[in-house]
């Protein structure tokens, strides 16, 4: 899990598993061709690759996630915060709302998870 980047075709392409999965890799090549217009050896290649980044897995024909989508997001956003604001999510969210006002719900909704982790 080396490498859990994903440039902009990916995100599609594991999208389109995450929403359909599991799925058989041969109905995830028909996809792939009909919502990327990709020929079945490049669908092979690519989940090759995010299999290897333990993204997903392809086991006896049958393609699954490792991470769910969630959990994939969630380690990015924690590389941000640790990269760009020195792992301060208070300075990261100081930046966010500088160039964005947050709603008042959005504000009820951050203050709940605050709340909620005190908890455990």
């Amino acid at each position: 899990m080396s490498d859990l980047k994903l440039a902009v075709v990916e995100s599609h392409f594991a999208d389109i598993i995450w929403n359909n999965e599991p799925i058989s890799s041969g109905q995830l090549a028909i996809l792939c061709e009909r919502e990327l217009c990709w020929k079945r050896t490049t669908t092979y290649t690519v989940l090759k690759k995010l299999c290897e980044r333990g993204i997903f897995q392809n086991r006896d024909g049958v393609v699954s996630s490792l991470l769910t989508r969630d959990e994939f997001y969630g380690i990015q956003g924690e590389k941000l915060v640790e990269q760009a604001f020195d792992g301060s999510l208070p300075a990261f969210i100081a930046a966010f709302t500088k160039r964005k006002a947050l709603t008042q719900e959005e504000i009820e909704e951050i203050r709940h998870m605050i709340d909620s982790a005190g908890e455990v």
